[in-house]
C-alpha cells in the first residue's frame, strides 16, 4: 500500500516542468475521447463503404483478392503492432488514452 500512496501523492501534488501532473494525465484522456468519438463515426462510414465495395465487386466492376490483403497485413501489421506496444508502454499516459478512446467510442 505504501507504493500506491506514494504514486497517488505524486499525481496529486507533483509537477512536471511546472505543469501539474493531473493536467498532463488529462490531456491524453481528452485526446482519447475525441479520437474514440471520431472512430465511431468513421466506422459507420467504413461499413457503408465496405457494402458498396462488395456490391461493386459482385457486379464485376473490379475484383477482390485475399492475397493482396494478406500482403498488406504482412507489410504493415508488425509496424502497427509496434506502435501500439509503444503507446501502451507509456502506461499512465497510454492508459488514460485507451480509457478515453473506449469511453469516446461507447458514448460518442
Amino acid at each position: 500500500m505504501g507504493l500506491l500512496d506514494d504514486l497517488f501523492g505524486f499525481i496529486a501534488s507533483g509537477n512536471i516542468a511546472g505543469i501539474p501532473t493531473v493536467v498532463i494525465m488529462i490531456i491524453p484522456f481528452i485526446v482519447g475521447l475525441v479520437i474514440g468519438f471520431f472512430t465511431k463515426k468513421m466506422l459507420k462510414i467504413a461499413i457503408i463503404a465496405a457494402i458498396i465495395v462488395i456490391i461493386a465487386s459482385y457486379l464485376g466492376f473490379f475484383g477482390l483478392s485475399l492475397g493482396a490483403l494478406a500482403d498488406v497485413v504482412e507489410q504493415y501489421g508488425p509496424v502497427a503492432f509496434h506502435y501500439a506496444v509503444l503507446l501502451m508502454g507509456m502506461l499512465p499516459l497510454g492508459l488514460g488514452f485507451v480509457v478515453g478512446l473506449i469511453l469516446g467510442f461507447l458514448f460518442g
